[in-house]
């Protein structure tokens, strides 16, 4: 398992690959669930904000697995839980 401190770099890394943010927001939420049986396994608590072109066309179902296919095994191990905003860069411009 990767070390804590690490896990943001790396969820950063593997969705930067996959789908080519241009604004990419991650916040380690992990303390306020201290106790929880996923922070208990060692795995962390996520919120990510994710600005793509890439999620153009698709629906919130979509984007969500696209994040999902990017962090791939992190998921049950590194990560218990991630909460997921993603957007178009249009949808940010009109906001």
């Amino acid at each position: 398992m990767t070390d804590p401190s690490n896990r943001v770099a790396l969820l950063r890394s593997r969705l930067t690959a996959a789908l080519a943010p241009v604004e990419l927001e991650i916040v380690d939420d992990s303390a306020r669930h201290a106790g929880h049986e996923g922070a208990r396994s060692g795995g962390g608590h996520y919120n990510v904000r994710i600005v793509s072109e890439v999620f153009e066309g698709k629906s919130p179902l979509e984007r969500h697995r696209l994040v999902y296919d990017a962090v791939g095994d992190t998921m049950n191990r590194e990560v218990h839980a991630l909460s997921i905003r993603a957007y178009t860069p249009a949808e940010v411009a009109r906001e």
